[in-house]
């Protein structure tokens, strides 16, 4: 006869060696939390639809995605900064280069990934890292870049900063440049739909009145003095909405600002230089000077407006400070150009 404590000591045996499997079934990794900061009134039409796919995209990877809508200019750089505090880890930022702007501003110097999604008119940041933007065979844009993304690697960017604080990812210019987009900012919706085509008209109707800039820029302890038709700080190789590689030499992470000096008075030379970059000939310019450095005054007679990544910010003078690795952003496995000193950590390796 088998003793009660026996059937007690093997019914223990059976629930040690059965339950943990049992647990294991139902065990379900905690998703991982992302956040999309987006702008309700651009970009893309029929926003449920196409958030519904992206949401469940990503879900499907393992992230949850909660949704946080702008209301007024500048509001993406306070959703960003609350995001921080809230502890999450992924930010998406869907809108164009001036969001982008304004999400970075919110996580500049954090952990913080910032994962742009081009929704915007120009997307020169998308173009420079690769991502697929705006195209009329796309029925959902989010879903395009998101099948990027999945794939891509964390990189940590410079970021440009001015004296005031403000973060930019792209340029800092003043000039004809900065001249142009003080005269057509802020552009209707309508007007926004032209895309780069509206954007290169409107630059040729203002430019005729374009008279030029005298000052002196300074680079470190280099410093050019004359009369300038356009000074340009940059943090990347492309320009004009992303159409033309202008700085080659240009990374991402290499700690150095190039600063393009062309000089002038008279604005038909600016569309000989126009000229010279569509055919990659304008490092043979002997108006045209190239400075590398860390930090650049911009100071001139008259005050001059200037952008930071193509929006009006201000009139001179222009003071910035590189600042290393400042943000983190995902960007695909492959880029156009190689943009990246430092290797990337995939995305699922930081989850």
């Amino acid at each position: 006869m088998i003793s009660l404590s026996r059937i007690w000591g093997r019914w223990a045996i059976i629930q040690a060696q059965v339950v943990p499997y049992v647990l294991l079934l139902r065990y379900r990794p905690m998703p991982k939390q992302a956040a999309l900061i987006y702008n309700p009134n651009a970009g893309i039409r029929d926003w449920s639809a196409q958030l519904a796919q992206f949401r469940h995209f990503w879900a499907a990877k393992g992230w949850t995605v909660d949704l946080r809508p702008t209301k007024y200019p500048g509001h993406a750089t306070t959703l960003a900064a609350t995001l921080v505090d809230e502890g999450f880890p992924l930010v998406f930022a869907a809108g164009g280069d001036g969001t982008l702007n304004e999400v970075a501003n919110g996580l500049a110097g954090t952990d913080v990934i910032m994962a742009p999604l081009p929704v915007g008119t120009a997307n020169s940041f998308a173009k420079e890292i690769g991502l697929p933007v705006r195209s009329l065979l796309q029925e959902n844009r989010l879903l395009a870049v998101s099948e990027v993304l999945a794939t891509g690697r964390v990189y940590a960017m410079d970021l440009g900063r001015c004296d005031d604080g403000r973060y930019w990812l792209l340029w800092a210019s003043t000039g004809a440049d900065g001249f142009i987009i003080d005269q057509i900012e802020p552009r209707s919706r309508r007007f926004k739909r032209l895309g780069t085509v509206g954007y290169a008209a409107k630059f040729l109707f203002f430019l005729p009145s374009f008279t030029g800039i005298h000052g002196r820029v300074t680079v470190d302890d280099q410093v050019v003095e004359g009369d300038f038709l356009q000074v340009m700080v940059s943090n990347c190789q492309r320009y004009a909405g992303g159409e033309f590689i202008l700085n080659r030499r240009g990374q991402l992470d290499d700690g150095l600002f190039e600063v393009w000096i062309v000089r002038g008075k008279r604005w038909p030379m600016l569309v000989r230089y126009t000229i010279e970059v569509a055919l990659d000939s304008h490092d043979l310019d002997p108006n045209i000077d190239v400075l590398a450095g860390t930090r650049v005054v911009v100071e001139t007679d008259e005050p001059a407006p200037y952008h930071l990544d193509a929006e009006p910010a201000g009139k001179t003078p222009l003071a910035c400070t590189l600042q290393p690795g400042a943000l983190r952003i995902l960007a695909p496995a492959t880029t156009p150009t190689p943009l990246f000193k430092r290797a990337g950590v995939p995305l699922g390796a930081l989850a």
